[in-house]
């Protein structure tokens, strides 16, 4: 495809999948060390995260995703790491708010969420997704590895409702042996909190996580699981892309998710595209390599520039790892979840 002949609006990939969807990391950096992301043994006191002059800044990413915006996208969720240990955070929001047309969301493990909630609601931020894997304490504390207590994470999504940033959305990752038991109390809890709570298949993103098939709780397994409780329904995606399978409970007492990248690869419909803190791109979440856009910022390149380089990336994408994930796919160094967001 030649990039001097695209119509950005209409900019596809090689599998017609268009450009809808941005994640954009502000920091490699977490107050966690979640055992499916950044285990302790790993990113340990010695690791070497990046230095702030790597990290793009503000204006850097804003003017990245002007130009990503112009190509159709139409939601950026900003993830880290952690985004809110990032300096100033609340800034880089009410810069990119000013973007016309956007979803502007957020994905965080709720942490600093009581002192920066309505901050962010006042910068633009619409609404914020939660990260949470079990409400037993002795369970999350053992996933989170920091020693942070259930209620903290729980105090962060009441603070955020009450900043209006809604509505309020709970990934749970689920890894057989380890908190499988959670589901259904977590089930009960945020349907009560009407909270809509989604289950993440344990995925074998980056390479240090220990991943393999026997961890993996299948999303039919947890949808079974619920189903015998409060029965449920399947609803239809609220748009094209959507990752998250829908169900609603049948008595009208709202919905979960479940995220089946394993077991039932979207790939065929996935419309995003991620963006380091160094300013990476990244076409698949399971990516081998990223392509280089802090070079390009630091460089001079007019936004012309830049829009060839997104057209030329986007359109040889042809990623549909977890259709083909096997033996000889798994063990491939893919850059880590930490990295670029999840």
């Amino acid at each position: 495809m030649d990039a001097e002949t695209v119509n950005p609006m209409n900019l596809l990939d090689t599998l017609n999948r268009p450009l809808r969807d941005l994640r954009i990391s502000v920091t490699d950096r977490c107050n966690f060390r979640c055992v499916y992301c950044m285990p302790k043994e790993v990113f340990g006191p010695d690791y070497q995260f990046l230095h702030r002059d790597m990290v793009l800044t503000f204006e850097e990413i804003t003017r990245l995703a002007r130009i990503f915006a112009g190509f159709g996208v139409r939601k950026i969720r900003l993830t880290g790491g952690e985004p809110l240990v990032r300096k100033d955070f609340p800034k880089l929001v009410e810069m990119l708010a000013q973007i016309p047309d956007l979803d502007l969301t957020m994905t965080t493990n709720g942490a600093l969420l009581p002192r920066f909630a309505d901050e962010l609601k006042k910068a633009g931020l619409k609404r914020v997704t939660v990260s949470l894997d079990s409400l037993d304490n002795e369970i999350f504390k053992a996933m989170n590895d920091v020693d942070f207590p259930v209620e903290k994470v729980l105090e962060g999504m009441d603070a955020a409702k009450a900043a209006g940033l809604e509505p309020i959305k709970v990934n749970m990752v689920v890894k057989r042996g380890v908190n499988e038991s959670s589901i259904l109390p977590m089930a009960r809890f945020f349907r009560e909190k009407r909270y809509i709570l989604r289950f993440i298949e344990y995925m074998d993103v980056g390479h240090t996580n220990g991943w393999r098939m026997d961890d993996v709780v299948p999303a039919k397994e947890i949808v079974n699981i619920i189903g015998r409780e409060f029965p449920l329904e399947p609803a239809d995606p609220n748009y094209r892309g959507e990752v998250a399978e829908r169900w609603s409970y049948k008595d009208g007492g709202g919905e979960i998710g479940v995220i089946a990248s394993v077991t039932q690869a979207f790939c065929r419909d996935c419309h995003r595209a991620r963006l380091s803190a160094e300013g990476k791109l990244y076409t698949c979440l399971f990516a081998v390599k990223g392509h280089d856009f802090r070079e390009l910022l630091r460089n001079g390149a007019s936004d012309e520039e830049i829009s060839h380089k997104i057209e030329s990336v986007w359109s040889k994408r042809a990623d549909r790892y977890s259709e083909i994930r096997s033996e000889n796919t798994v063990p491939l160094p893919k850059v880590e979840m930490s990295h670029i967001g999840g």
